[in-house]
């Protein structure tokens, strides 16, 4: 009985449920979308502010800004260097089990849907994608939710309070207190976690049904195998170079891995994230800066989808896809497969822009997806969420920002404790606690040891 007091248990019984209940009545399932809405839509709520304070919160303290400028490149270059692995994976389980082979779906056209997917892409630029970070006003990137845009304004925020500032400031101790009540409202709303996985997995199965499992099965087992042997190979060796095993790191995740998989969302792990990493050992401002720069540079599943994706669609459709075709199109993929939204379809988006950039594949192939796009879009979102989780964790260690020891009391709890509020004080200095509390928060950034 006291395990079902446990989040990550009630969130699975919730989705055995769902999933039956979308089998035997569909149109009942159907009517439980707006739960999973809504409850995205509370999650999605506090993300703009959780970032924000985090962000300003860790840099606040930060004593050499060299060193933060060491983090920002170290972020990107192993945000591109996974990101484009994952692309290339992707590429070589198409070619090599070439699940389209023999589909010969020679005589598609383009739907009103597909040509709205493709309308909306051809809007999608480098440029358009960069100028989009610079928001127009401060209080313009909170009301739409634009996590770029905040984390932009986080860090600017975050640097000016560091040198205009000290470390008593009344702002520094109001953005603490603030980053608090925002983790306890995080604790109210992750009550109602199952009862949001069921509204959306039900709505899932219920709208499918059970021939979207059988349909174009190839694809799917290929890409969920390829996703998981990703997470266990590559993932699995950057966390054994920081002396963390990977199912220690997907055991301290649980919860948040039956929540992406029940909503398709990555979003809905941010907040959760956001502490446990911190309570798990790595800094504060790590967290804030490489957690959210992830949602939308180190999108490693993402990756891997477009690429089978396109070349599914080459194979279905008889259309001649040489290696050399290929190899460029990773180049389109390294940009197309940046930012956008990390709710469930975004992927879908990017790829309509991957193929309206490159014109060699037919359009209408895009509805050869339609069908499993939920199914592959819970794989990219746990990829994604994964991936963001072990590149806080590498990039705190090689920044010696990650306490081992902390870790491992933290896994030792059972890992359960529910968003409790961060416990760090703002103005505490958190350089000179290092070496004396090493079990209670990891070295500092700005550490010179």
């Amino acid at each position: 009985m006291a395990q079902l007091k446990k989040l990550h248990i009630q969130v699975l019984l919730a989705l055995i449920l769902a999933v039956l209940v979308g089998i035997f009545a569909p149109t009942f399932a159907i009517a439980m979308k707006p739960l999973g809405d809504v409850f995205i839509g509370l999650l999605r709520m506090l993300l703009a502010p959780i970032v924000f304070c985090t962000v300003v919160h860790g840099m606040s303290h930060v004593q050499d800004m060299r060193k933060l400028g060491r983090l920002g490149a170290k972020t990107l270059i192993y945000f591109e260097v996974v990101s484009t692995l994952g692309l290339f994976v992707g590429l070589v389980l198409v070619n090599v089990f070439k699940p389209g082979a023999g589909m010969h779906a020679v005589h598609l056209e383009s739907s009103g849907k597909i040509a709205q997917f493709a309308e909306s892409a051809a809007h999608l630029s480098v440029a358009d994608f960069l100028l989009g970070i610079v928001p127009t006003t401060l209080v313009g990137a909170f009301a739409t939710g634009n996590i770029l845009q905040v984390l932009f304004i986080a860090i600017l925020a975050g640097i000016a309070l560091n040198l205009a500032v000290g470390r008593d400031s009344i702002l520094l101790k109001g953005i603490g207190e603030g980053q608090r009540v925002l983790f306890t409202i995080l604790g109210f709303i992750m009550r109602l976690a199952p009862i949001g996985a069921f509204g959306a997995m039900a709505n899932a199965v219920g709208s499918y049904g059970g021939a979207t499992l059988l349909y174009l099965m190839k694809l799917v087992l290929l890409y969920w195998a390829g996703s998981i042997g990703f997470v266990l190979i590559v993932f699995g060796g950057i966390t054994a170079s920081c002396g963390v095993s990977i199912f220690a790191l997907l055991r301290m995740i649980r919860e948040e891995l039956l929540l992406v998989f029940g909503t398709a969302s990555g979003e809905v792990a941010f907040p959760r994230l956001v502490q446990k990493l911190q309570q798990a050992g790595c800094d504060e401002m790590v967290v804030g800066f490489v957690l959210p720069a992830g949602y939308s540079f180190n999108l490693d599943g993402t990756g891997i989808y477009m690429a089978m994706a396109v070349g599914f669609i080459a194979q279905a459709t008889d259309t001649p896809f040489s290696i050399g075709q290929q190899i460029a199109l990773l180049g389109v993929l390294m940009l197309t497969s940046k930012g956008g939204t990390t709710v469930a379809g975004g992927a879908f988006i990017k790829l309509a822009a991957t193929m309206e950039s490159v014109r060699v594949l037919p359009l209408g192939g895009l509805g050869l997806l339609f069908g499993i796009d939920r199914l592959m879009a819970t794989a990219t979102a746990l990829t994604n969420m994964i991936g963001n989780a072990v590149a806080v964790l590498a990039l705190a260690k090689w920044e010696g920002a990650f306490d081992i020891d902390t870790f491992r009391a933290y896994q030792a709890s059972g890992s359960e404790l529910l968003v409790q509020p961060v416990s760090k004080p703002v103005h505490e200095p958190r350089v000179d606690d290092a070496d004396t509390e090493p079990a209670r928060r990891p070295p500092a950034l700005a550490s010179n040891k």
